[in-house]
């Protein structure tokens, strides 16, 4: 996936902060962590929807079924 690396650097910035007692700094990377999965799925979920037959509006990123309002 291209943009696993953004996931890796990431990554390596928590473990850095949490290496250098930097708390806060690490949960706010966390926080941007788990903003870039979403974004990452929802961006993959968008392009492949019309090749796989997805409507990607109605699932999450673990790939599960929940209900959202259409537009």
């Amino acid at each position: 996936m291209k943009y696993n690396w953004i996931l890796d650097v990431l990554a390596d910035l928590r473990t850095f902060a949490v290496a250098n007692d930097l708390q806060a700094l690490a949960e706010q990377l966390e926080e941007a962590r788990l903003v870039a999965v979403t974004e990452i799925v929802s961006t993959v979920e968008g392009a492949g929807a019309t090749a796989h037959g997805h409507d990607a509006t109605t699932r999450d990123y673990t790939g599960g079924t929940r209900e959202r309002p259409r537009a």
